[in-house]
């Protein structure tokens, strides 16, 4: 596969981000996936907590995380807390204060809807039948250094590749195997995106044959392809050793 990055300008709040996107993109051809960092959602769409000093992080984080649970082990690193967000187990709910101008910018706002959206209207500007559109952020992986892509909302292709039933190479069927195709993807991209200033937030990823395209916007259903309950979760007895305390309030 190809991928490409797009320069934008420096975003601000309450920019139009379809604009963003007519500036930034090139003629999108048939079958392609159009990657976008949830940072210039949040920032258009004014999910932006003005820090000028009396915003108290921790406390920002426990409200926007769904359920977080403290250990003060890590505040070598800083303001780091653990917390299950939108069924993604993520440090600091996703709050993010690179690139943000001394702020705190937040997960986007309705991003499944948001991604709808921006999936009709690329799709109508330019006259095609096959788009996809992932939006994706930056988290860290167990036992590992270093930031990897994560896909927090996608449409208009599959983003499961079913392996369950067919064989392997020696003729085993495969029991559990299924690709993920949307972390895959956004893995891909941020790596091309980058991290730091290189202004890039938007990429084009073309030549992807296995990819299989939808006709219709992702639904709840398809959604939950991709989530697995702490319960079924082969790290489920890990998660659930610590005590988790509830967010949002």
């Amino acid at each position: 596969m190809t991928i490409t990055a797009h320069k934008t300008k420096k975003i601000r709040v309450e920019d139009d981000l379809f604009n963003i996107l007519d500036e930034a993109l090139p003629e999108i051809k048939e079958r392609t996936i159009v990657a976008i960092t949830s940072k210039i959602i949040s920032i258009a769409q004014g999910d932006v907590i003005k820090n000028g000093g009396a915003v108290d992080k921790r406390e920002l984080v426990k409200k926007q995380a769904d359920w977080y649970f403290e250990d003060h082990n890590l505040d070598v690193f800083g303001t780091v807390i653990p917390t299950v967000t939108c069924n993604v187990l993520i440090a600091n709910a996703g709050i993010d204060e690179s690139n943000a101008a001394g702020n705190y910018i937040l997960w986007p706002q309705h991003i499944d809807e948001t991604t709808e959206k921006i999936w009709n209207y690329l799709k109508e500007k330019h006259n095609l039948k096959h788009l996809g559109i992932l939006i994706t952020d930056s988290h860290v992986a167990p036992m590992r250094y270093g930031t990897l892509g994560l896909g927090m909302s996608w449409c208009g292709f599959e983003a499961v590749q079913d392996y369950r039933g067919k064989p392997d190479i020696f003729g085993r069927q495969l029991e559990m195997t299924q690709k993920n195709i949307v972390d895959g993807f956004a893995c891909a991209a941020v790596v091309v995106m980058g991290e730091g200033d290189e202004q890039t937030p938007i990429a084009t990823i073309t030549d992807v044959p296995f990819v299989k395209f939808q006709d219709h916007a992702t639904t709840p259903e398809e959604r939950k392809k991709l989530q697995i309950t702490k319960e079924e979760d082969i790290y489920g007895k890990l998660l659930n050793s610590v005590e988790w305390e509830k967010g949002g309030e």
